[in-house]
Order: structure tokens, then C-alpha cells, then sequence
């Protein structure tokens, strides 16, 4: 009963500072460019992604274009997000994947959008959340980092604390949490310096009770 009172002060809180808008932060008009933000978004930052987007969409706007993409061109226009040759490597398959599997339509599923080269859980989950509205909690580096510290689970791999966070979420979150959790880590609770004094979720937070009373 503890727990989920906890639980229950931490969505009203997060409602309260950050809306319960669903918002992405990576540009995308269609799943297939989603997919594609989301991929290259590994390891870089939406920011970054973006700008890269905008010139990588306008060239490859469609699996099909993306499919008989040059490696060598592709690594150029996404060379600053990082991992580019991997990168690089996996879009091109994945867009041949779609046409061959799936007749170049982004899948709905979770069994189906991990087949597919370059998608893991979250990735999945950004599409399954975003484009078709099912429940889905993305847990990137902010909702693990963020989730530890707020004693939601102990876990260190990103799919175990994923289930983790589906057992004490309401589902009517598990969109939202991410979102909000990605505004939180950015503006208060960031990696090298948080702002603990400031956070409004201190009282929930086992990371700052154990910094002040250990």
C-alpha cells in the first residue's frame, strides 16, 4: 500500500509540472521516419537527430528510397550522430525488410518491429506508443537513471526495468512517464549535476533520502 501511494504522488506530480500532453521529440510526419529518428537517436541526442533528419528525410523520404540508399552517402548524412557505420547498416536492411516482410508498412507489434534490423524493445516501444497508441513504456537513459533513484526498481537492464515500471505504473502512464521523466532528467534531475534542492520530488526520492540521512 506504501508503494502505490508513492507511485500515486509520483504521476501527480509529474501531471502537475509537465502536463500529460503526449509529445515526441524526435520530428517525424509518418512511423517510417520515427523509426528511422529513433534508430539514429542511440547514443545521440534528439537535438541532434533532428538537424540530421531534415536533410537524411528529404532524400530518403520512404523505405523504398532508403532501400537502394549507398552506404557511403548514408554514413555521410548521419556520420554526427554516431555509430554511423552500424547505423548506417541497419537502416538499409530494415528498409529492405519492411518491402520484403511487410510490404513497406511499419508493424504494430512488438514481436514484429523487433525482428526488423537496428529495433530493440525501445525503439519498438517509441513506435508502438507514438504511432499506434498501445501502451508502452520506453525506458531510455533519463527513465532508468530516474526510476533507480526513485526506488521504482533495482534493475540495471533496460527490459527488466521496463517490466518493472509496467507492474507499479498505471498503463494510462506508461506513455506519459517517459515523456515527462525525458523533461525531468533534462531540466532538474540531469546525469552530472542534479538539482536536488529544487526537485519537487525529493520526498519520493531514495537516491536524496539516502544522500541526507545515510
Amino acid at each position: 500500500m506504501r508503494k502505490k501511494q508513492k507511485v500515486n504522488d509520483i504521476i501527480m506530480l509529474l501531471d502537475e509540472h509537465y502536463g500529460t500532453d503526449v509529445v515526441c521529440y524526435l520530428e517525424h510526419r509518418n512511423a517510417w521516419q520515427l523509426l528511422v529518428a529513433t534508430i539514429l537517436s542511440a547514443q545521440c541526442t534528439d537535438a541532434r537527430v533532428n538537424i540530421v533528419t531534415k536533410e537524411l528525410f528529404e532524400r530518403f523520404p520512404m523505405p523504398q528510397d532508403m532501400a537502394g540508399a549507398s552506404q557511403d552517402e548514408l554514413e555521410r548524412l548521419i556520420h554526427s550522430t554516431g555509430f554511423y557505420h552500424n547505423k548506417a547498416k541497419n537502416l538499409i536492411a530494415c528498409a529492405k525488410e519492411l518491402l520484403h516482410t511487410h510490404n513497406g508498412i511499419v508493424p504494430d507489434t512488438m514481436e514484429a518491429l523487433t525482428l526488423l534490423p537496428g529495433v530493440g524493445r525501445k525503439t519498438a516501444n517509441v513506435i508502438l506508443g507514438n504511432i499506434y497508441g498501445k501502451e508502452s513504456i520506453v525506458v531510455d537513459t533519463h527513465v532508468k537513471r530516474i526510476s533507480k533513484k526513485l526506488g521504482l526498481t533495482k534493475e540495471e537492464d533496460p527490459e527488466k526495468i521496463e517490466y518493472d515500471l509496467m507492474r507499479v505504473l498505471p498503463r494510462d502512464h506508461w506513455i506519459l512517464f517517459n515523456i515527462q521523466i525525458i523533461a525531468h532528467g533534462r531540466s532538474i534531475c540531469t546525469a552530472r549535476q542534479p538539482k536536488c534542492t529544487e526537485c519537487f520530488m525529493k520526498e519520493q526520492c531514495e537516491w536524496w533520502k539516502h544522500q541526507n540521512f545515510s
